[in-house]
């Protein structure tokens, strides 16, 4: 193993950690649960810096990372919603939204032009709101008793950003592919 794999390993890592999360959290041990969600978000951060200071960045980090992020948080929300801690019209909303994008990421590459889409703003608002809401209620369920209000208003800004940033893609893009089709 050369030391530039090292940002892979830590990415095939992180997708091993999600079966004891999700094991902790279907146990109810959210305490366990959020310490492994915390080290794999971590481990997130560390894989990262690595491929970006020493270039250590391949193609196949470039699916592994992403994957084990995706996995992570789809896994995550699964359990729960089988909890009945996240509405199941939320994990429905953030379904929806993740099948749009990489269906319609899969159609504009392959039928429109070949391109390595970044995530918007809006994205990865949505991202670290979706991760809030999982640590929220994991310190909500273990060590920390939060009011009501402040869950639900996670939630609901959860699906505000997970539709905005659903949008933002249809509506970037579909453009990007409207000029370029128009142009042809």
């Amino acid at each position: 193993m050369k030391r530039s794999d090292i940002p892979n390993l830590i990415s095939f890592l992180r997708l091993l950690l999600i079966i004891p999360v999700v094991w902790y959290l279907l146990e109810q041990r959210y305490e366990m649960a959020l310490i492994l969600f915390a080290i794999a978000g971590l481990s997130d951060a560390v894989d990262g810096y690595l491929a970006r200071k020493y270039n250590w960045g391949s193609h196949l980090g470039g699916w592994l990372d992403p994957l084990a992020d995706k996995a992570m948080q789809v896994s995550v929300y699964l359990s729960l919603t089988w909890l009945q801690l996240i509405p199941l019209w939320l994990l429905s909303a953030v379904i929806i939204r993740d099948l749009l994008i990489v269906g319609g990421g899969l159609f504009y590459y392959y039928r429109v032009e070949r391109v390595n889409a970044a995530p918007s703003l809006i994205s990865k608002l949505n991202t670290l709101m979706q991760i809030l809401l999982v640590i929220i209620l994991l310190l909500h369920m273990s060590v920390l008793a939060l009011p009501v209000n402040v869950i639900d208003a996670t939630i609901y800004l959860v699906l505000m950003t997970t539709i905005l940033s659903g949008l933002d893609y249809v509506i970037t893009w579909g453009i990007k592919a409207w000029h370029i089709k128009k142009g042809s």
